[in-house]
């Protein structure tokens, strides 16, 4: 299963900051993927395991290059979308997430200490589904960049 997101890149620590001041320790913007193992998800979650186990696995989150705040800014709109061979799987907009960046990093800050290059997962739009081998995945954000992979 697939899912694509933006991803906020924390250029300096930032512990229990207030609204008005979170963007100020975050550098950079990138698109990104996660892929999660759907039949593990189950048996994980029916045996009592973490599900982690089905969510973070080796190369479960290609990510794009990492695009300076200080060139691009920080978006709060623009399309996310993704696609799997010519088909349009995921399309929203930055706007609709459900919470916006600066609120999500604010209420993270309050329970983990954010430190230099961690990245921040924004939510996703509708449309998750399952993958192929020799499936080639293409996403982005509008004005952040792309990520591209081939499922092998």
């Amino acid at each position: 299963m697939l899912k694509g997101f933006a991803a906020i890149w924390q250029g300096r620590a930032a512990g229990d900051r207030p609204l008005a001041r979170v963007l100020e320790a975050a550098a950079g913007n990138r698109g990104t993927f996660v892929l999660r193992r759907r039949p593990a998800a189950g048996s994980v979650a029916r045996a009592g395991r973490p599900r982690e186990v089905a969510k973070g696995f080796d190369r479960s989150a290609p990510c794009g290059a990492i695009q300076p705040s200080s060139a691009i800014g920080h978006p709060a709109s623009g399309p996310i979308w993704l696609r799997v061979g010519d088909e349009p799987k995921q399309s929203g907009d930055l706007s609709e997430l459900i919470w916006p960046v600066p609120a999500l990093i604010s209420i993270l800050s309050r329970t983990f200490r954010l430190l230099p290059g961690d990245l921040i997962f924004t939510g996703t739009p509708a449309g998750v589904g399952p993958l192929a081998r020799g499936d080639r995945v293409t996403g982005g954000v509008e004005g952040v960049g792309t990520v591209e992979i081939e499922i092998v």
